[in-house]
């Protein structure tokens, strides 16, 4: 059953990678429709906020049950609680605290919204059963870490967007697991299409806009 599990829960992280490439395609075409970019003539509109804490709940709810579950055996070990921890972490405050500070923010479109809710209850269970119940890392994984920091608005257009790569890619190296790459991946694909909207927008909105500033990676993109 443990090894029936580990297979599924591979087999998924890869396919989360092949729809990251796809989810690239698709937002390259029609772009990012929500927030400043949703249509205001979408059917069955979900407030922001409402949307914001709805959609995110799943990437909290199911590592706390991971937490709480009687199996959970590798949550003995402290890189398995660091890892998830950070991932707790960065939904506990997307999902409690980015949406109360949402303040009036457009509706966003009832397929964008089951998209995201369809996306974290995969990426949650994904991510949080792997960590709980089947990695494995040394005993000097807690006391040989390696941390990457900067600011860059000055470079990029996106650098809220790029920190979040770099913090996904973070937890991809940390967790070393087809799982977390999976993730970084899919965040990358999702996030860069939406950089070069805002880098767009960003030139056609303002004609002082430093032309040599680029979307989200530094000198290159």
């Amino acid at each position: 059953m443990a090894l029936a599990e580990q297979f599924l829960l591979d087999a998924l992280a890869y396919l989360e990678c092949a729809l990251g490439f796809v989810s690239y395609v698709l937002l390259r075409v029609v772009g990012s429709p929500y927030g400043r970019y949703a249509s205001p003539h979408s059917a069955f509109p979900v407030p922001a906020r409402a949307a914001w804490v709805l959609q995110e709940l799943p990437s909290l709810a199911l590592p706390l049950l991971a937490c709480a579950g009687a199996r959970a055996e590798r949550l003995n070990r402290w890189p398995n609680c660091i890892l998830l921890g950070m991932f707790l972490i960065h939904y506990a405050q997307r999902t409690l605290i980015f949406s109360l500070l949402i303040r009036g923010g457009k509706p966003t479109p009832l397929y964008s919204f089951v998209l995201a809710f369809v996306f974290c209850t995969y990426n949650g269970y994904l991510q949080s059963r792997y960590l709980s119940q089947y990695a494995v890392y040394s005993d000097d994984w807690v006391t040989d870490p390696r941390f990457l920091t900067g600011g860059l608005f000055e470079y990029i257009s996106a650098a809220n967007y790029f920190g979040e790569v770099v913090e996904w890619c973070g937890y991809a190296l940390a967790s070393w697991s087809i799982q977390g790459w999976a993730f970084a991946l899919f965040t990358f694909c999702t996030l860069v299409t939406r950089a070069q909207q805002h880098h767009q927008w960003y030139l056609d909105k303002f004609e002082d806009y430093p032309k040599f500033r680029k979307a989200m990676i530094p000198f290159l993109f």
